[in-house]
């Protein structure tokens, strides 16, 4: 039975070649873009979930509360709270630090360097968390200070096996010597945490830089649990609440525990519970854009299907005539449409295979098509069975209804609910267009908003690059010798880049200041002329300058912080931050030192003239190639033993946003082929149509009709169904869209013309695909439609 279903859907397809070719192309195009869509959001979804213990691993997070000003969630913890936790809590198994994010550093064995990414943690690590050793024992690995665990990456780099490794000794910033006590296995691409060493946390703090860690009042280190089995973690996050009150005067801190497998999606909070917006929305997002273009191609055939009943009605009614049941004919269907799903399928696997290197360099993925996966295998069939369940259900169902009496008559009429239901999956399918188009532009321009918008400093032609080994001792020598090179019209440093600001503090005193206030302040250290050298504006005052000698004792703050304090005239108004009392030398304007994600921070600098992180020099325009090949001269003269790594600021700017730049690009390309799908559906019905009017229009034309007025008799329908499915689309594109920019604090606005370029770029794209046919069709010979009679 299923073979003579399977010849006769065969031989429909060959016999409605036209037909057959845009219903194959349609859904392979909408699988391919759905494939593709899934194979990311599984990507997305696996992220951190391959330790062995996931469901009782959890990060420490922070609920900082403010008065008069934005709460603050964070994951950054005091040093001594993991041990703290461990000695007071049963339902604790393991707790342990790890560094809050990677550092890089130079790994040197005999002439060999490399510099790599890496963190400090506790000897734990890696009995808590599923990075497998290849070498070493996880309990004993991390046991001693100078011991290190390399990737099998640096080993192989370094001494050609993972064997070779152990027991070597790594020179670690040409300064501390480590030994090699256990290699492990890559970390793995689905992992939030990317690195390819880890040396024990008790280093850092045995560093005469690492008292913070001993301080309950300092927060800057992540803390990780692993839970007993069975742990009821609501009630365990009510016990842990308070905690911090017990050790520090902090009485404004709310502790909580995140599932270690939930961090890289869910990164927003409100309070101590998870908002929208970070990764998770993306993921939603995209989810809802595959089943869109799956829904598109899908309509594509139930229109095509339906319309063309009048073809197929009489087979209907021969084959109920000689005994074929209802039951027999809807399995006929729908082993048609599941082939034609299956067709699709292959189509979109090869072209799935073809687009998978452009889409993992557009993402920064690396999606593999394995189809030896049984998951991926079950996901591809998955899709090829509902998308020709979902095709073919609604035609089986209505060709089979049939009544062979009244088709065999030849006095059968799609009946007008019928027509209403076509009609509706049209609208349908341009309504969801709509949509794409209106996300499209949206995103489009909420980027260019980013890209263009006066951050509050120059961000164009900014060099920046590390003060690794003895560049922070030599600093002053290094400037000196910079500021000498041809082309550098400013140069200063910091402790943070600016665009990215995550040292704070609450512990900040100024006159008339409410006892009661809690604020926390944005802190950073810069050097003299910071200022002026990252084109920031000074609203007043001054920036720091070694012609004042008392500007070692001095403050620099921003607007908001003005704001906050309630100082009408900051400078010279005396202000205590710790213990260092100083007065207020100058006010700048306020500038993003964060993402655009979140409101506007309270900042204070203070002057730091040693020891700094980073070194900026600010470049001429059209000067680069030659002002970086004379600074990696001189920086290497003065640091000859590390390779010379820079960065620009704008590049950095760039990155910040790159997860919506890429969703800007998905949502362009996909909203493209979605209106491609969509046209094509509205071009086969507009073929199906003049087909069937063929001889109508002949005489229409001898009777002396135009060629405008026959295009138009055969447009207007579909342009009415287009125009109904815009009046809906659009107000349902500014909910969504207004919904997605209310993640941004500083954003674009829902203009008007943005809805009605969407309105007439779809009424315009809808005339071009049902023009052609109708034209083709309005200027034919009548006599050769006519002389078929």
């Amino acid at each position: 039975m299923i073979k003579n279903y399977l010849k006769m859907a065969y031989r429909n397809l060959l016999r409605h070649k036209v037909f057959s070719l845009i219903n194959i192309s349609g859904l392979a195009l909408g699988m391919t873009c759905s494939i593709l869509i899934l194979l990311w959001v599984r990507d997305e979804l696996s992220f951190d979930r391959f330790h062995q213990d996931t469901d009782n691993l959890y990060r420490l997070m922070e609920l900082q509360s403010y008065p008069g000003a934005d709460n603050l969630t964070t994951d950054a913890t005091p040093g001594p709270l993991a041990e703290a936790l461990e000695k007071d809590f049963p339902e604790i198994k393991h707790a342990l630090r790890s560094s809050t994010w990677e550092w890089k550093k130079l790994l040197t064995y005999q002439d060999k360097v490399l510099k790599v990414d890496g963190r400090y943690s506790d000897p734990a690590f890696f009995e808590m968390f599923s990075f497998p050793l290849l070498h070493g024992d996880a309990r004993q690995v991390l046991a001693n200070p100078n011991s290190i665990v390399i990737s099998e990456k640096v080993a192989i780099q370094f001494f050609g096996s993972a064997e070779e490794a152990v027991g070597r000794i790594f020179k670690v910033d040409n300064r501390d010597s480590y030994k090699v006590t256990g290699v492990m296995q890559d970390a793995p691409k689905n992992s939030s945490m990317q690195f390819d060493w880890v040396i024990p946390l008790a280093d850092l703090i045995n560093h005469p830089d690492g008292h913070w860690l001993k301080r309950w009042d300092n927060n800057g280190i992540r803390t990780f649990v692993q839970l007993q089995p069975g742990t009821d973690l609501a009630a365990f996050n009510e016990k842990i609440k308070d905690y911090v009150e017990k050790y520090s005067k902090d009485t404004n801190i709310e502790l909580f525990l995140q599932p270690v497998s939930e961090m890289y999606l869910y990164g927003k909070f409100n309070g101590t519970k998870v908002a929208g917006g970070g990764r998770i929305e993306t993921v939603r997002l995209f989810s809802v854009v595959a089943v869109f273009i799956l829904a598109i191609a899908c309509i594509n055939f139930m229109n095509l299907a339906t319309a063309r009943s009048a073809k197929r009605a009489k087979e209907v009614g021969v084959r109920k005539a000689i005994g074929a049941n209802k039951s027999s004919l809807i399995k006929q269907f729908m082993v048609e449409s599941v082939l034609v799903a299956f067709l699709a399928l292959f189509v979109s696997v090869n072209l799935t295979g073809i687009l998978l290197p452009h889409f993992n360099e557009l993402t920064g993925k690396f999606i593999d098509l394995d189809l030896s996966d049984p998951a991926l295998l079950l996901l591809l069939f998955g899709v090829a069975i509902v998308t020709g369940i979902l095709s073919g259900s609604y035609p089986a169902f209505f060709l089979s209804s049939f009544d062979p009496v009244v088709v065999l008559k030849g006095t059968s009429k799609v009946s007008k609910r019928i027509s209403v239901f076509r009609k509706g999956l049209v609208v349908f399918q341009f309504i969801l267009s709509g949509l794409l188009i209106i996300s499209t532009l949206v995103v489009y321009l909420q980027l260019h908003y980013i890209r263009t918008k006066n951050i509050g400093l120059n961000r164009e032609n900014v060099l920046y690059f590390q003060l690794d080994g003895d560049l922070g001792k030599k600093y002053e020598v290094l400037k000196r010798d910079l500021q000498n090179i041809p082309g550098i019209v400013g140069l200063s440093a910091s402790d943070q880049i600016p665009l990215e600001i995550s040292n704070s503090t609450g512990d900040v005193g100024w006159k008339g200041k409410d006892p009661n206030a809690n604020v926390l302040f944005g802190m950073m250290a810069v050097d003299y002329n910071y200022a002026n050298a990252m084109g920031i504006q000074v609203k007043d005052g001054r920036d720091f300058s070694k012609d004042f000698g008392t500007d070692t004792a001095a403050f620099i703050i921003n607007e908001e912080a003005a704001r906050l304090m309630q100082l009408q005239d900051p400078v010279g108004q005396p202000i205590q931050i710790w213990n260092i009392k100083g007065h207020i030398i100058g006010v700048v304007k306020d500038f993003n030192s964060r993402s655009m994600h979140s409101s506007m921070q309270p900042l204070i600098l203070r002057l730091q003239d040693a020891n700094q992180r980073y070194l900026y020099a600010r470049i001429a325009p059209g000067q680069t190639p030659e002002v970086l090949a004379a600074v990696e001269k001189v920086v290497k003269r003065h640091n000859p033993a590390f390779p010379f790594e820079y960065h620009f600021l704008d590049e950095d700017f760039e990155r910040m946003y790159k997860s919506e730049a890429v969703m800007g690009r998905l949502t362009q390309y996909f909203a493209i082929i979605a209106i491609f799908i969509s046209c094509l559906g509205l071009f086969g019905l507009a073929l199906f149509t003049a087909e069937q009017r063929t001889k109508e229009i002949g005489i229409r034309k001898v009777l002396g009709a135009s060629v405008a007025s026959i295009v138009y008799m055969l447009s207007k329908d579909f342009l009415k169904l287009v125009l109904i499915a815009n009046l809906i689309a659009l107000p349902l594109g500014w909910y969504f869209m207004n919904g997605w920019l209310e993640n941004y604090v500083d954003r674009t606005d829902l203009s008007w013309w943005i809805f009605a370029s969407a309105f007439i770029l779809t009424i315009v794209i809808a005339i071009i695909t049902l023009s052609f046919h109708a034209i083709k069709t309005a200027v034919s010979n009548p006599v050769t439609s006519l002389r078929t009679e």
